[in-house]
């Protein structure tokens, strides 16, 4: 978006949809500006520090930095969409992939393993129906899922990490409503980290760059998940790891040899960059780095091609 107002969900004129290639061209992404999440309101702004953020919200800054994220994403051809504000919403939303997992039959809405995000699934499953996408599923108690811990492989294997996010029951869920389209769900179990309360995700250690590609945090994966993914034939670029505590895993895929990356990390974004990638990239102190969410938590991904 080239300014930081929220784009009307009701402009777009069809319900394109699929999900299931996380490095395919992106033609329709969902985000949550921070003006949407509440980031304005002084009642939500006074629960930071219980969410996790490193420091107070600063608005403008988020905004001018959300904005520059939408820029790259609309010079690319994608269609932006900003999800309506919701009272039910906390700063958590702006981290808006967390929420629903897109499958190439609709939307599965998650159930967040934060207690907080739980009402964000509901407010986009609303926001489905009106655009006339699918919801092929809903994650209930006692099951938890984020989608920040799930990664497609390739169309029909479903990789899904385990943690404090996403538990047992939650991945049950989802392989009970995949498997039979013929989708393998396969478990990863995750490191411990930083603990419970911080968000450490499958994703904040694996983001597929390419159909044969993967950026990794090699130290914090499971050996079971690198001989399984590396089976899959994929290699591997690894971030620098004085890079690691500003998200430098997190890099959004966006299709023919294209890179959506955190502009702070210069040592990770220069690896992907001498591994042949264009690595476009955004400031990211506040909108990231602050609730720890790069640029795959702050979209969702709905159409590629």
């Amino acid at each position: 978006m080239a300014n930081s107002e929220p784009m009307s969900v009701l402009t777009s004129s069809h319900a394109a949809f699929n999900g299931h290639s996380m490095v395919g061209a992106l033609k329709r992404v969902l985000v949550c500006s921070p003006r949407s999440a509440g980031w304005d309101q002084p009642d939500r702004l006074a629960a930071w520090q219980k969410l996790g953020f490193g420091h107070e919200p600063n608005l403008n800054k988020a905004e001018a930095q959300h904005a520059a994220l939408c820029r790259e994403l609309e010079a690319i051809g994608a269609e932006v969409i900003d999800l309506p504000a919701s009272p039910e919403m906390s700063l958590d939303a702006a981290y808006a992939h967390d929420a629903s997992l897109a499958t190439d039959w609709g939307l599965i809405l998650m159930r967040p393993g934060k207690a907080n995000r739980v009402a964000e699934a509901r407010h986009q499953g609303r926001w489905a129906a009106e655009l006339g996408i699918p919801i092929v599923g809903e994650i209930e108690a006692p099951g938890t899922t984020e989608a920040g811990d799930i990664v497609w492989l390739d169309e029909k294997i479903l990789l899904i990490g385990q943690g404090y996010r996403t538990n047992k029951a939650g991945i049950e869920q989802i392989r009970a409503i995949l498997a039979p389209k013929g989708v393998e769900v396969i478990s990863a179990p995750l490191p411990y980290g930083p603990g419970p309360s911080a968000c450490l995700h499958l994703m904040s250690l694996i983001s597929l760059l390419d159909e044969k590609t993967a950026l990794v945090d090699l130290p914090w994966l499971a050996v079971e998940t690198v001989e399984l993914v590396r089976s899959r034939g994929y290699r591997f670029v690894e971030i620098d790891h004085s890079d690691r505590d500003t998200l430098a895993c997190n890099v959004l895929a966006l299709g023919n040899n294209r890179l959506l990356a955190i502009e702070e990390n210069l040592k990770t974004n220069r690896r992907l960059r001498e591994a042949g990638f264009d690595v476009r990239t955004f400031p990211g102190s506040d909108i990231c780095i602050n609730g720890s969410g790069g640029p795959t938590c702050l979209t969702r991904p709905l159409f590629r091609e």
